[in-house]
């Protein structure tokens, strides 16, 4: 159906070009029309020139000196002219030239045309048995959607943009968070060493503090025991 539309599209600027040509073509052949009777004018007004200088030279009795003048007039002027009809059957052939191009071009638009008419047939049948009114309510249509199905590619893109930025920012918050906790486990493994190490150093120093505790008990004994000595002594 997309081919079919854009083939009709197609045809549609096929026809407008075929009309601008055919514009074309008709006015080219209407200069030319014009080209040839100014012509066929000027011919005809350089014959009745011709002829009459010619009746004018055979009446006039004048010198040989105003005859030569005359002449001479005549062979300027006929050069002239001669030169001026040279011009203008350049410009003739470059019209007819032109126009040879424009006929085939013309051809070429009319076998394109019958080309795409089979398209055209077919979004008639496509107009009739819808809800549309004509083929260019049809096309509107078409073109509608097919910016709102650029509009939503773009939207997607966009999403998908959006989902791949949220991914590599995920990624490098879980990687930031990981080794996060990776130092929290390795400075958790510290702390533990630290505390199984402080609990076995109060353990040796319990230990030693029972000891001193012991050796000032029996220190303390002996202490006693001199002073009870030295009481019984002294009594």
């Amino acid at each position: 159906e997309e081919d079919s539309t854009n083939s009709f599209i197609c045809l549609l600027k096929k026809k407008k070009e075929l009309r601008l040509m055919e514009k074309v073509v008709a006015e080219k052949e209407e200069a030319f029309r014009e080209r040839m009777e100014a012509l066929a004018e000027q011919w005809r007004d350089l014959h009745a020139r011709r002829a009459q200088l010619k009746a004018h030279v055979e009446r006039s009795g004048s010198t040989v000196q105003e005859n030569e003048r005359l002449r001479r007039q005549a062979l300027e002027k006929a050069n002239k002219e001669r030169g001026e009809n040279a011009k203008k059957e350049g410009e003739l052939l470059r019209a007819k030239r032109e126009l040879e191009v424009l006929r085939k071009q013309h051809q070429k638009l009319s076998t394109k045309l019958l080309k795409y008419a089979l398209f055209k047939r077919y979004l008639e049948d496509v107009v009739e048995n819808s809800q549309f009114r004509d083929i260019e309510e049809l096309i509107s249509f078409y073109k509608a959607l097919v910016g709102t199905r650029k509009d939503l590619l773009q939207s997607q893109q966009w999403h998908k943009e959006l989902t791949e930025q949220a991914k590599v920012l995920l990624e490098q918050h879980r990687a930031e968070k990981e080794a996060e906790m990776l130092q929290c486990k390795n400075d958790l493994v510290q702390l533990k060493q630290n505390f199984d190490q402080a609990r076995s150093d109060i353990l040796h120093w319990e230990g030693r503090w029972a000891e001193v505790q012991d050796r000032a008990a029996r220190k303390a004994m002996e202490l006693r025991a001199i002073a009870m000595a030295i009481h019984s002594l002294f009594q």
